[in-house]
């Protein structure tokens, strides 16, 4: 007699399984793909327990984007025992590791999920606010002054950054050192462009 594969969890720890799945599975297909069959059949449960837990198929993918959204996040948090200079050189150099580690879930996040519903999109421009304010908090302990116009530039940067990590970071050969200082370089020329004095050493001289 055939023996089921099923494995008996607590509801959180179920719940823990059927999100994770879900975030695996963006490194094959966008998040307009990924349904309730399919990871019900992942997880070997009934559909009928998937829609228990998310509601609806759009339940499910706003929790799969939750889960990448702050796993993206935490990924490339500040370190705030570094100066401003440094931290964000960190920041950036580990946000460059995660596009290459986890190269098809960050194309999914900022791309297919932005097709996604209301909730969905929240998501993400909830992850490009904090992007957004992480950058205001840098340059601003550079010695810049937080203005709307600075807020709009970095905010702008911020989809710049999304665009060069896609096109620079996954499948290709170019350097991590070289897309870092592209992205150091591309904020301090944004950041310039509104008028301010950024006090960031040689290399905001070179912007």
């Amino acid at each position: 007699m055939a023996t089921s594969r099923r494995t008996r969890l607590r509801p959180e720890e179920r719940r823990d399984q059927l999100v994770a799945l879900g975030v695996a599975t963006l490194a094959n297909r966008p998040l307009s793909e990924v349904t309730v069959e399919e990871i019900a059949a992942e997880a070997d449960v009934s559909t009928g327990l998937v829609y228990y837990y998310f509601g609806s198929k759009n339940g499910l993918h706003h929790e799969i984007v939750l889960r990448a959204r702050d796993s993206m996040l935490h990924a490339s948090e500040p370190r705030p025992d570094l100066p401003p200079l440094d931290r964000l050189h960190d920041t950036l150099e580990r946000l460059v590791n995660y596009v290459r580690e986890h190269g098809p879930t960050f194309y999914s996040l900022v791309r297919g999920a932005a097709s996604g519903d209301e909730e969905v999109r929240e998501l993400i421009e909830s992850a490009r606010r904090e992007q957004t304010e992480r950058a205001v908090v840098a340059v601003t302990e550079m010695g810049v002054e937080d203005t709307p116009m600075l807020r709009m530039a970095l905010r702008s940067w911020v989809a710049l950054a999304e665009q060069a990590l896609v096109d620079g970071g996954l499948n290709t050969d170019i350097p991590a050192e070289e897309l870092i200082a592209y992205l150091e370089s591309s904020m301090f020329g944004v950041v310039s462009a509104t008028g301010a004095q950024l006090d960031a050493g040689p290399l905001a001289a070179t912007t």
